[in-house]
C-alpha cells in the first residue's frame, strides 16, 4: 500500500520534515516514490510547502495519509 507521510531530515533537536508518498513497508527515513512537499514545525507559524495537485493526485490513486500527513493537507485545503 503506499502512504503519504513525512520523513524526518534536519539535526538532533531541530527537526525538518519533508512531506513524501512512500511504500508502507519502507522505512520512515527510507526509499520514497515522490517528494511532494516540506514541513517546518520550528518556525513561527509552522511553515508548510506542499505541492496541493500531486497530493490530490496521489490520494486519487489510492494513497493513504497518515494522521499527521492528513492534518497538514487539510489545513492547506488539499482534501
Amino acid at each position: 500500500m503506499v502512504k503519504i507521510r513525512l520523513r524526518r531530515m534536519g539535526a538532533k533537536k531541530n527537526p525538518f520534515y519533508r512531506v513524501v508518498v512512500a511504500e508502507s513497508l519502507a522505512p520512515r527515513d527510507g526509499r520514497c516514490i515522490e517528494e511532494i512537499g516540506t514541513y517546518n514545525p520550528l518556525a513561527d507559524p509552522a511553515e508548510i510547502k506542499i505541492d496541493v495537485e500531486r497530493a490530490q493526485y496521489w490520494i486519487k490513486n489510492g494513497a493513504q495519509p497518515t494522521d499527521t500527513a492528513r492534518a497538514l493537507l487539510k489545513k492547506i485545503g488539499a482534501i
